[in-house]
């Protein structure tokens, strides 16, 4: 059985399956308590499904883009269970896990992801004759320069901020599919992380790190100045 753990941001989900098969998931919202939250969730997830750890063969993560400490919780339980039960460990992008429930379309897919400083995090998924296919990487960009370079139609996935949704359509009109349902990512993790597996595809815990594409907003404390009034 695999455990496929997604804390990117404040939708999380952990997913139990078994070559690929569903066999339970857990959804919850956190308000960016990721770290007092994910582990008593994957027992309970466990305990339910009457699973017990040395029972996995592999664990599967949403490796980023996504919450600074959010993706540090998930990657280093993930990393925990792979040490700990000597079974293999893969990093999966988050906004491939976004892309893939609509692979079935054909259509060239672009989850979206807000990044701050009106950037957007993004990468170009399609599933071809050849199969699953990464486009283009992951990287920031703003939504007008997305926009201009969109010659065809295309499926926008993921958790697209209002405003954004609303430039896309301004700039692309019928040119644009857009999906703001709200998906958990941990099932489509075990789907496509069992196929990757199966073809060879795995991380070193060692080296597995969160795919941040900027650095963390960091804000200075305020500290009261002192001196003569």
């Amino acid at each position: 059985m695999e455990i496929a753990i997604d804390t990117s941001s404040n939708t999380c989900s952990l997913c139990l399956s078994h070559k690929g098969e569903i066999i339970n998931e857990l959804v919850w919202q956190t308000a960016k308590t990721h770290s007092v939250e994910t582990t008593p969730n994957l027992a309970c997830l466990l305990a339910l499904a009457k699973v017990k750890p040395d029972s996995l063969d592999a664990v599967i993560v949403a490796k980023g883009p996504g919450s600074f400490n959010g993706l540090r919780v998930g990657i280093s339980i993930a990393k925990g269970l792979a040490i700990s039960l000597d079974i293999p460990i893969l990093g999966i992008s988050t906004l491939e896990a976004e892309a893939y429930p609509f692979a079935c379309t054909g259509l060239p897919l672009r989850p979206i992801h807000k990044a701050g400083r009106n950037e957007i995090a993004t990468a170009l998924y399609q599933e071809t004759t050849t199969g699953w296919l990464r486009r283009e990487g992951e990287h920031l960009t703003t939504v007008e320069n997305l926009c201009r370079h969109t010659n065809r139609k295309t499926l926008f996935c993921g958790e697209i901020p209002t405003a954004v949704v609303e430039e896309i359509r301004h700039h692309l009109g019928n040119r644009a599919i857009i999906s703001r349902e709200p998906l958990p990512r941990a099932r489509f993790l075990a789907v496509l992380g069992w196929q990757k597996l199966n073809n060879g595809e795995k991380s070193l815990p060692d080296t597995l790190q969160p795919l941040y594409l900027q650095p963390p907003q960091i804000t200075k404390s305020r500290k009261k100045e002192i001196g003569p009034k």
